[in-house]
């Protein structure tokens, strides 16, 4: 399973429109995603409820971990899409 450590880019966090920009494509890479804050409990990207309850802020360090045929290129691209401003997009 592919692993990744990012620092969240935008500038609220996961909260709202970045969490749920997020979790669409989470769900549309087609791989299992899971996402969790240094020390946490692990959950399903792909659920807006989910990341919501994390409660990361701007500047944190996530987890990301990918499982299926294209782990690796769902993981390149969702950390990606973490490291970038969703405020703004």
């Amino acid at each position: 399973m592919p692993t990744a450590t990012v620092i969240v880019g935008s500038t609220s966090g996961l909260h709202a429109r970045p969490a749920s920009l997020f979790s669409q494509a989470a769900l549309a890479s087609g791989a299992a995603v899971t996402i969790a804050k240094a020390g946490g409990t692990a959950v399903n990207a792909a659920s807006i409820l989910g990341l919501l309850t994390l409660g990361v802020g701007p500047g944190e360090e996530v987890t990301l971990t990918t499982e299926g045929d294209n782990a690796d290129a769902a993981l390149e691209s969702l950390s990606a899409l973490l490291k970038s401003n969703l405020d703004e997009q």
